[in-house]
Formats: structure tokens, C-alpha cells, sequence
């Protein structure tokens, strides 16, 4: 069922509800659980004509969401997510967001999900109406109940066949899916239904019981460590001529008088092919040791390639008025000591550079924070540059490729709380075609486009490394709006895409 379809988004469901049931000690008890509670619900169905059920089964043990979902590679044929957030910040010595670790609606670790209780996908731009469709199917009472997904970097370019599958944008509630939480775990399955979109409440539990009927209650222990895998081939899109072309091009315009372009990010993709199979849940597990600090994310609509990512860069938080967001910009490798560490993050500190892009940033969000949140903040000039239009322009004449969801907003919506990364550190990951891994640097005045084309080199280096690295020493930015005021706590530590 795709929710965009439907006519009126103010239209609301005829009821949402959130079952919780009696912890258990196991998955597999946990799947008895919930089959019996499908059983029951289908002798005994709602009389509303459209709805979603989000039926829980607390599991008295930790268990990794990404362990769980790497035990259903049977699936290939369903759409699956998953999303890993990190901790959030403390402000003057407290926690930004107070979540109860006893409450079963507290925010989890991580998430995965299996097949859509309901999916929104669209090939026009991402609009008002679409994310009323979202929210349509969400509740502030029903809290864990999320759409997770991503949206173009540049709605308005052409779509590539390898991303045809996503559309403009890629919305899903999970229809099977396992939530992560400090000491505790949770299976849970979602049933969604809407008669004016043709899917009746017997069509979504007969579609349930078939996902359910196939799914394994059995955990796969990922390693987390880089996977040996050789490369066969690597591909640059732009080549190294044609890249110093494009910056060059870009710095005249920058350079110009009266131009108003005062940044531009351009970005490139990687094309590598290796012995064997790379498997993106075995890849994120790895870079999860090294990215502790970051987001990480994998998204696959139906029989399409994997996109996954480790991502420092949040784009925003909020819960309910609370707002928190990060202006990020500046790359440099990490040293072999700790002394060495802090020499790089003083050079980074001193750099009039970095400290051009890094107030650009700054500026653009300080100005835009008021408007419309997903909107006004998308694309950031740490991916895009800055004016956002001139260097969107810019960008859509000088890359070669079509970037897709990379450096585009990834995360999910809920009833009264959303949370969204930027899609950078990112790769698009399909059998038997090998990766696109994406990269890109930005362009401001006194730029050497050798020397950023050595910065893509490091971005993308070492294989899946590519994508842990440069997560300490970098500008960030956090910007924290608390209604009524404005607060600005400002920490020196971010990266660019």
C-alpha cells in the first residue's frame, strides 16, 4: 500500500493503537507471541475502515537490531531499513533529551525492519502532501511507531536507473521489525489498512502472515571487522581531468564579481567492483566500532541495491518544540598519536579555509532555523554550498552522475518526535554489481582542486574504512532551540560530505 495515493492526507485513520504484551526471555518466543496475537486479531477484526496496529512483545535480553535482520536474508524480495542514532548531546550538563530507559516507548538503540505495513514513495518532489500522507499514519500516543527513509539530495534532477527504485523518496513502516534498547530488546509487527487505497484489513493480515510465516527467529553474530575482500576494478566519475575542469569553472564563478556564489560542493562517485560479493549489513557492522559517534543507516525498497552509510552529520532532532541540529565542515585524516591528533586539530582550528566554510554553515542555519524544519535545512551548504540555489544549479551542470539519496536527508518521522542525518560517508551497494561509493569536498575561495581530489582520495580509501574515516577531527557545529529562546553551544570537533 503506497500512503501517497491517497486523496485527502487530513483525512484520519479511523484508528492507531500500540499493543504491548508480556515480556519474554527469547525471539522465538517473541514469535509465538505474535503470531497468536495475529490469530486473535484476525477472529475478532477492527470495524474501522482504515487503521495501523503496532503490535510489541518486550525480549528480556540485548540483542544487536542489525544481527537480527542479517538472520533474514531470505527476504531479498521485501523492503528493509534499518537505523542506528547515537547519543544525543548534553547541554550545561544535562541530557538533551530525558529518555526513560524503563519506558517501552523510550527511543531505541537501533532499529531494522522487514517489509512495509505501508510504504510512500513518489517521483515528483517531496511535497506538503506527502508528508501529510506520513504523518497521517502516525501518533503522538503510538510513539514507536515511525516511517524510516530518505529523500533525494536534488529532487529536481533526472533520476538514474540505479536509483529508480527510490524515487524521489522512500518512506516505510516497517510490517516486521526489531527495536534495540539499552538491556532489552523488542520484536514487533505493524499492520496498516486503508479501504480507499484498496487494501482492506483482511488483504494487510494475510499479507502479515505471510512475512511472519517466513521469518527466522534465529540471531546471525555479525564480526565486527573490515571484511577481506579484493578489489577488481575502481572507476572515478569525474576523472581526475575532468574534475580539475569542474573546480576550476567553479572557483571562476566564485571569483567573479558580483557573483553571489561564495561555496559550491562537488562531489564523486566511486565505481568498485570486488572478488566477492560485498553483503551491506556485514559492511555497517564493521564500520560500527569505528563510527560509534555517528548514524548509521541502511535502506533497500523491493529487489533494488542496498544504501547504507556512516554518517557523523545530523541534520535535526526534534521532540515535540525541542530542535537540534549541527552545521558540519572541514576533513583532515587522523594522525598515528594522540599528539599528533591534536597538532591536526589545531592546524584544522587555524585554517582561515576550513573557518570560511565552517561560518557559512553557521550563518545559513542561524537564518534558517525558523522556517519549516526538513525543508529550510536540506540541502546544508556543508553538501550543497552556499547560496543553496546557485550551487544547486551548479552542481546539476558540472556532475557527470546522479547523486541520488547521497547527502540527502535519511532518518525517519514520528508522532511527535523525528530524527534525520545527512546521507554522506554513504554507498550504494548491489549483488553482483559491486559499489558506488560517494564522496565529495568543498569549493570556496583559494580551493586547489588537487588538493581536494587528494581529500576524495582519503574519503574513499581503504575499502569500507573509507567511510569511519575523519570523524574526530572535523568542525561541528550544534544548534540548539529550546521554545521560546535560542540557545548556540558551540563545539570545535565535523566533516563534509
Amino acid at each position: 500500500m503506497n500512503g501517497c495515493q491517497v486523496r485527502n492526507p487530513i483525512t484520519p485513520l479511523g484508528m492507531t493503537e500500540t499493543r504491548t504484551f508480556s515480556p519474554v526471555s527469547s525471539p522465538a518466543m517473541a514469535m509465538d507471541r505474535l503470531n497468536s496475537a495475529i490469530i486473535k486479531l484476525g477472529c475478532d477484526p477492527p470495524v474501522f475502515e482504515s487503521g495501523i496496529i503496532r503490535l510489541q512483545v518486550p525480549i528480556e535480553q540485548q540483542i544487536e537490531a542489525i544481527d537480527w535482520l542479517r538472520g533474514q536474508q531470505q527476504f531479498q524480495h521485501l523492503p528493509r531499513c534499518f537505523f542506528s542514532g547515537r547519543r544525543q548531546p548534553r547541554i550545561n550538563g544535562n541530557d538533551l533529551f530525558d529518555y526513560d530507559t524503563n519506558n517501552r516507548d523510550s527511543s531505541p538503540v537501533s532499529i531494522a525492519g522487514l517489509g512495509s505495513a505501508v510504504f510512500f514513495r513518489h517521483f515528483t518532489p517531496f511535497s506538503l502532501h506527502d508528508w501529510r500522507s506520513i504523518k497521517r499514519f502516525l501518533s503522538k500516543k503510538c510513539p514507536l511507531i515511525r516511517a524510516y527513509g530518505a529523500i533525494r539530495f536534488d529532487a529536481l534532477a533526472n533520476i538514474s536507473s540505479e536509483w529508480e527504485a527510490f524515487g524521489s523518496f522512500f518512506f516505510m513502516i516497517p510490517q516486521v521489525e526489531f527495536n534495540e534498547f539499552e538491556g532489552s530488546s523488542m520484536l514487533v509487527t505493524t499492520i496498516a489498512w486503508d479501504q480507499s487505497l484498496s487494501w482492506t484489513f483482511k488483504k494487510a493480515a494475510h499479507a502479515l502472515q505471510a512475512t511472519m510465516g517466513q521469518v527466522s527467529s534465529s540471531i546471525v553474530k555479525l564480526r565486527k571487522e573490515v571484511p577481506t575482500t579484493s578489489i577488481l576494478s575502481s572507476n572515478n566519475v569525474p576523472s581526475k581531468k575532468l574534475w580539475d575542469f569542474g573546480v576550476n569553472r567553479a572557483l571562476q564563478m566564485i571569483n567573479k564579481n558580483n557573483s553571489p556564489l561564495i561555496k559550491v560542493v562537488l562531489a564523486r562517485s566511486s565505481i568498485i567492483r570486488t572478488s566477492a560479493d560485498i553483503d551491506p549489513l556485514t559492511w555497517l557492522a564493521s564500520l560500527q566500532v569505528e563510527g560509534k559517534n555517528a548514524y548509521q543507516f541502511c535502506l533497500q525498497p523491493p529487489d533494488a541495491p542496498s544504501f547504507i552509510g556512516n554518517t557523523p552529520e545530523q541534520l535535526f532532532h526534534r521532540n515535540r518544540f525541542d530542535i537540534y541540529s549541527e552545521a558540519m565542515a572541514g576533513t583532515r585524516a587522523r594522525g598515528d598519536s594522540k599528539a599528533l591528533d591534536l597538532q591536526i586539530e589545531l592546524d584544522l582550528l587555524s585554517s582561515s579555509k576550513d573557518d570560511n566554510e565552517f561560518a557559512i554553515v553557521r550563518e545559513c542555519i542561524r537564518r534558517k532555523l525558523e522556517f519549516d524544519i526538513l525543508s529550510s535545512l536540506h540541502p546544508t551548504p556543508a553538501v550543497c554550498g552556499f547560496p543553496t540555489e546557485e550551487a544547486r544549479v551548479l552542481i546539476a551542470e558540472t556532475e557527470m552522475f546522479d547523486r541520488g539519496m547521497y547527502a540527502g536527508p535519511v532518518g525517519w518521522f514520528g508522532g511527535g518526535e523525528s530524527e534525520f542525518a545527512v546521507g554522506i560517508r554513504s554507498a550504494l551497494v548491489e549483488k553482483g554489481l559491486g559499489a558506488l561509493i560517494y564522496a565529495g569536498t568543498g569549493i570556496v575561495e583559494g580551493s586547489s582542486s588537487s588538493q581536494e581530489w587528494d581529500e576524495l582520495e582519503l574519503k574513499t580509501s581503504q575499502g569500507p574504512d573509507y567511510m569511519s574515516c575523519g570523524l574526530t577531527n572535523h568542525h561541528l557545529m550544534p544548534v540548539f532551540i529550546h521554545s521560546p529562546k535560542v540557545q548556540m553551544p558551540m563545539q570545535v570537533t565535523g566533516a563534509e560530505c
